[in-house]
């Protein structure tokens, strides 16, 4: 008889044999930062998660450097929005801000990267420049390439391409590349969905959107669509591939023709949800953290952008 049970007989032998590792130095943090707040604001939707404070975001970089992580993930939370999302792209403004405090601190120990999006700067809450109801594309890169500029001068290691526009890789690689930031690099949302799982992200970011981004965002139902827009990302010039949630079958084929790394984003309502079942007892937290992980790994994920990462970095050691 054939028995693959061996395999699994101890502790000692599975870890021997196990086919996949999870390495803190594949894990990002998102990282939320707010203006206009004197201590950090705990997110109600994403227990254990903060918007915090330009004063307090040094000792969350030491925390992630210490903790030997890949890197971090800026989101600028400003007071002040309209229609351009004019705060994106000044120089004096929260993520710009955050991008100049979290480089510093980093010292090379940490990528930091942002998100290149306007929608945390738009009185709509759209990712893009508008016209009537319409988000405009082709408006929305020319606002893509100030902001990549902006944030590359403030040190910016690497830029989230995550608006979902047309295009957008190929605008923000020129903008760099004129203005002499050759080595900044661009993570490119290839696919990003509209999901209901960015719900708890409304509130850490202080949405004000109205309506949903279903012209943009891709529809979840649909897979080809996804490798049709990665390869567009990858002609442009991406440098590493994002998959956004990180739906396995997806990480999977898209995996499969990059040639480039590929990263996944476990969304706040992935967070939100096994959060929600553990302060029940209904499952075993720390086990379902490590396997939602190794999951995306498996699948073929190079990194994980996750909220866990300085809880999971411990544990993996």
């Amino acid at each position: 008889m054939i028995r693959p049970r061996r395999l699994r007989a101890s502790a000692a032998m599975r870890r021997l044999v196990s086919e996949v590792r999870v390495h803190p130095a594949q894990l990002v943090l998102p990282v939320f930062v707010a203006e206009g707040l004197d201590a950090p604001r705990p997110i109600s939707s994403m227990p254990g998660v903060f918007q915090q404070t330009l004063d307090t975001l040094p000792d969350v970089i030491e925390q992630a450097a210490a903790a030997a992580i890949g890197g971090v993930m800026l989101f600028g939370v400003p007071i002040h929005k309209d229609a351009v999302g004019t705060g994106a792209t000044d120089p004096d403004g929260i993520l710009s801000r955050a991008v100049g405090v979290a480089s510093q601190v980093a010292a090379g120990r940490l990528v930091v990267q942002a998100d290149l999006c306007l929608d945390e700067f738009t009185d709509h809450g759209h990712c893009g420049v508008l016209d009537g109801d319409r988000v405009d594309n082709d408006a929305t890169l020319v606002r893509y390439a100030q902001m990549g500029v902006v944030l590359a001068r403030a040190g910016a290691d690497m830029l989230g391409t995550s608006g979902m526009m047309d295009g957008q890789v190929a605008a923000v690689r020129e903008a760099l590349d004129a203005a002499g930031f050759v080595d900044t690099t661009i993570l490119g949302y290839g696919a990003k969905y509209a999901t209901a799982l960015y719900g708890p992200f409304r509130e850490a970011v202080n949405s004000s959107l109205t309506g949903d981004r279903r012209t943009y965002q891709q529809d979840p139902a649909n897979g080809r669509e996804a490798l049709r827009e990665v390869r567009l990302d990858l002609a442009e010039g991406a440098d590493v591939i994002m998959v956004k949630p990180a739906f396995l079958d997806v990480v999977s084929a898209v995996a499969e023709v990059s040639d480039v790394p590929v990263a996944v984003y476990q969304v706040s309502g992935e967070y939100a949800m096994v959060e929600a079942a553990a302060a029940n007892g209904w499952i075993d937290r720390r086990a379902m953290i490590l396997e939602s992980l190794t999951g995306c790994v498996r699948a073929g994920a190079d990194i994980v952008l996750t909220y866990w990462a300085l809880e999971a970095a411990e544990w993996l050691g």
